[in-house]
């Protein structure tokens, strides 16, 4: 059984998080398994997201960027003309939400064997990258002073 987990202390103590909390909280309340999907982690910056739709055919799913938010839909028809003695696959429609981290993008999806293939990469644009920086070294200029006094005779 789930607790509702209390991040007061947090907000007391804690600023510009608050998205952070936002997906903590989130992820309790996602609790619908439907369909089951995998996460795998193909490289440094490359990602894939495998959803299991058998029975579903790709003008039945789309998948939708906004924000930093990937939502993937599967609407399956209805077909009346169809007489089942027995349905033991669950095809039902679906809408699975997944949150993306900032600078990921989608490359491109695919339809395998009854997975959609949804490639990601997370890509930092050139200005937020590290960078180094040149230290430039102060060029002294010898402070040339003449003294003049009396000159002895």
């Amino acid at each position: 059984m789930r607790t509702k987990l209390d991040l007061t202390p947090f907000y007391r103590s804690s600023i510009g998080f608050d998205r952070m909390f936002d997906l903590l909280e989130n992820a309790s309340l996602n609790a619908d398994n439907w369909p089951p999907y995998n996460i795998l982690k193909l490289g440094e910056d490359a990602y894939r997201i495998a959803i299991a739709v058998a029975g579903f055919a790709e003008n039945e799913l789309t998948i939708t960027r906004e924000a930093n938010m990937l939502v993937v839909n599967g609407a399956k028809s209805e077909n009346d003309e169809a007489l089942y003695l027995h349905q033991g696959l669950p095809v039902r429609s679906f809408v699975r939400r997944f949150e993306l981290a900032d600078h990921v993008i989608v490359e491109g999806a695919k339809l395998e064997n009854g997975l959609l293939l949804i490639n990601l990469k997370k890509e930092i644009p050139e200005e937020m990258k590290p960078r180094l920086i040149a230290i430039q070294a102060e060029t002294a200029k010898a402070a040339s002073k003449q003294i003049e006094g009396a000159k002895a005779g």
